[in-house]
């Protein structure tokens, strides 16, 4: 058919007389605009209802690879750094038992009193009182008070003091007060807590 034919039926061709009961009867120029139109609303549906689709999984799909890859990366690093991981461990575990072995035992409170005791004496000091107050639970260790009343001169609590602070156990020293006498001495009440390392498997037996 020339191309002046196809023109011409177009322009015979009245679009109200258009029958889709009838398509057979129908200008093969006005089929053939018909059927790219079809096949142009199916493809524009299919890639609504398929393509759409699909992008959107791909980009899930890169979005669920990207973090598994930082995953892996992770993963990758921990697993090259194990050793020194298992090293740091061990120093740790020892640096605790160290510390724990700078805890009293029950059994030790009385030769931590004698120690303070002892320290306040080397001082120069009168002691005056050393009385263990009630123990307090915490969650991994037991604190025990130790209030102390001592007398003496200003560098002579110093120096009880700083014994105190060197013990070879951990004792903290909290809550201090000092009042003058009428002999110019001076008397001093102090808190000296130390702890105890809470055995969790003695206490749940």
């Amino acid at each position: 058919m020339a191309f002046q034919d196809t023109i011409d039926e177009l322009k015979e061709f009245d679009i109200n007389e258009l029958d889709f009961e009838n398509v057979g009867s129908l200008p093969m120029v006005v089929k053939a605009i018909i059927w790219a139109l079809v096949f142009t609303a199916v493809l524009v549906a299919g890639y609504f209802y398929i393509i759409a689709d699909l992008q959107e999984q791909l980009v899930k799909t890169q979005l669920k690879e990207a973090d598994l890859k930082k995953q892996f990366q992770s993963k990758a690093y921990q697993a090259s750094n194990l050793q020194a991981y298992r090293v740091q461990m061990e120093e740790m575990e020892e640096s605790f038992g160290a510390l724990v072995g700078q805890l009293p035992s029950a059994t030790e409170v009385p030769d931590l009193l004698e120690d303070i005791d002892s320290k306040g004496r080397q001082s120069g000091l009168e002691i005056l009182s050393i009385t263990p107050q009630e123990e307090r639970q915490a969650e991994y260790y037991v604190e025990l008070p130790i209030h102390i009343v001592v007398s003496g001169n200003y560098h002579d609590l110093g120096g009880f003091v700083s014994g105190i602070a060197g013990l070879a156990r951990i004792v903290t020293l909290h809550d201090f007060e000092i009042k003058q006498n009428d002999n110019k001495t001076l008397t001093m009440n102090i808190v000296a807590k130390t702890y105890r390392y809470k055995d969790l498997e003695a206490d749940d037996a």
